[in-house]
């Protein structure tokens, strides 16, 4: 039988094991969910803001021993997980107070108008990187939104993936209205090919996505797709050098290093770039890796043996085609899975760290002439999720903002996911949105309604449009 383990980055030993579930379960789950729909459909505002409130309570009495789980899970900073744990809470509530607002009928004229009505069962499918926030981001609207949610977590986080179920359950929520199936990813095919899943969304690698997506096609179901980042963090002349540049090494290392909207490749003009360089770096190497648990801890490690090797290898691939190491480049000897946080200059296109994400503490720094060029740099990748740019001149600012090829811009400040704010990517790093009120909408029916505005028979042409 297939197992699923919780396998501590900190230690590399395996702390807990959960059996998949069998074909019954699954049947008996996703029955679950499309009894719960019928329900959950016709459920007012009202009540599902109060469930939703009440899931946030849960939470927020939580956030220590949620914290622990996910640290224990992926090896995320002890206090990274904490904030995880309370940002869930607040983008739960921020839905239980703007669903029925974001939803409401759109009026069009006297006689026309827009409602949003639920689909049903939707499958996500998650990663381990932000094992909570992650699925919140797709439960919280959905929920809401009168969909009901079932989870296919990422293998290397099930004690996540069954307390999210578990938090819905004891909130109050319908049995099935949130359900989690245990099972590999040899299995998801099947699951969003059922008749009864209306639609899929997946936050993962280009290779998962596309997927998903080929067998949601397949089946003609919707699919929203959050991929890879390569983000751009440009600085420019007019930029404050030491803020940039400390703001810069938070971006670089958060979560780790393993996040998609982390900054990855950083842009800096030639004015400023050898003293920003040197406050980067500093910054960089002062970095304190060590046990998640630790309150004094920066950088834990990464969350698998296999994502370390990765990580050394794109490393390496750029040192041997001439990279300056900076600071870092090695993996670090003993328990666990860590990496020194790393600083790469004198990077060429031909390097994979400019090809390829790069899911872990390691920075590119490339230097530019002009603002052209700055944009060319930035959008010379595969990915469009997110981008930082650092200017304190209206004109600079207006060029990078339009001219970046991205799905969010952010000015004088780090890339961050927030409720209000629609979240996702362009190219390779997906389609459709997740958050706000465009978030929400994904998985609605936008059902148009028009009533009677005349007593005129339309014309056959009128009626066959």
């Amino acid at each position: 039988m297939t197992t699923f383990a919780t396998t501590n980055p900190a230690t590399g030993k395996v702390e807990k094991t959960f059996d998949a579930h069998t074909p019954a379960e699954v049947e008996a789950r996703l029955a679950r969910a499309e009894s719960a729909f019928q329900t959950m459909r016709r459920t007012s505002f009202v009540e599902r803001a109060r469930l939703m409130h009440s899931a946030a309570d849960l939470l927020d009495g939580e956030v220590p021993d949620v914290g622990r789980i996910l640290t224990t899970e992926m090896g995320k900073t002890f206090a990274a997980a904490k904030a995880e744990v309370a940002k869930c809470a607040l983008g739960l509530r921020w839905f239980a107070d703007n669903a029925e607002r974001l939803l409401a009928q759109e009026r069009v004229d006297d006689h026309s108008y827009v409602r949003y009505d639920p689909l049903g069962p939707v499958l996500a499918v998650m990663p381990w990187n932000f094992p909570l926030w992650q699925v919140i981001r797709f439960a919280a609207p959905g929920l809401m939104a009168g969909n009901v949610g079932v989870l296919k977590h990422a293998a290397n986080v099930p004690q996540s993936a069954l307390y999210i179920e578990e938090l819905f359950r004891r909130a109050g929520y319908p049995e099935g209205a949130f359900t989690t199936l245990l099972i590999p990813a040899s299995d998801v095919a099947a699951v969003i090919e059922d008749e009864r899943i209306v639609a899929v969304t997946l936050t993962g690698s280009e290779r998962a996505g596309a997927a998903v997506a080929e067998t949601a096609g397949r089946v003609l179901k919707k699919c929203v797709l959050e991929l890879g980042g390569s983000d751009p963090f440009v600085v420019t002349k007019t930029a404050d050098v030491e803020r940039s540049a400390a703001v810069a090494v938070a971006a670089r290392v958060q979560n780790n290093g393993q996040s998609c909207i982390a900054a990855k490749r950083f842009i800096v003009d030639a004015k400023v770039y050898d003293e920003w360089v040197d406050r980067f770096v500093a910054g960089m190497a002062a970095l304190r890796v060590g046990d998640p648990m630790e309150s004094t801890t920066d950088v834990g490690p990464l969350v698998t043996e296999a994502q370390r090797k990765e990580i050394a290898g794109q490393v390496d691939d750029a040192r041997e085609k001439g990279a300056t190491v900076a600071c870092g480049g090695s993996a670090i000897d003993g328990p666990g899975w860590y990496y020194e946080p790393t600083v790469l200059l004198d990077v060429t296109t031909q390097m994979r760290v400019l090809q390829e994400e790069v899911f872990g503490p390691v920075a590119t720094v490339e230097r530019y002439g002009d603002l052209d060029e700055a944009i060319r740099i930035a959008n010379r990748t595969q990915y469009g999720l997110g981008s930082s740019i650092w200017t304190h001149d209206a004109q600079e600012r207006e060029r990078l903002t339009a001219g970046i090829q991205a799905g969010q811009v952010f000015v004088n400040t780090m890339v961050a996911s927030s409720p209000e704010l629609p979240f996702g990517g362009i190219k390779r790093s997906g389609y459709g949105r997740e958050l706000s009120g465009v978030g929400i909408k994904e998985f609605m029916n936008a059902k148009s309604v028009r009533e009677d505005v005349t007593d005129a028979i339309p014309s056959a042409s009128a009626a066959a449009d």
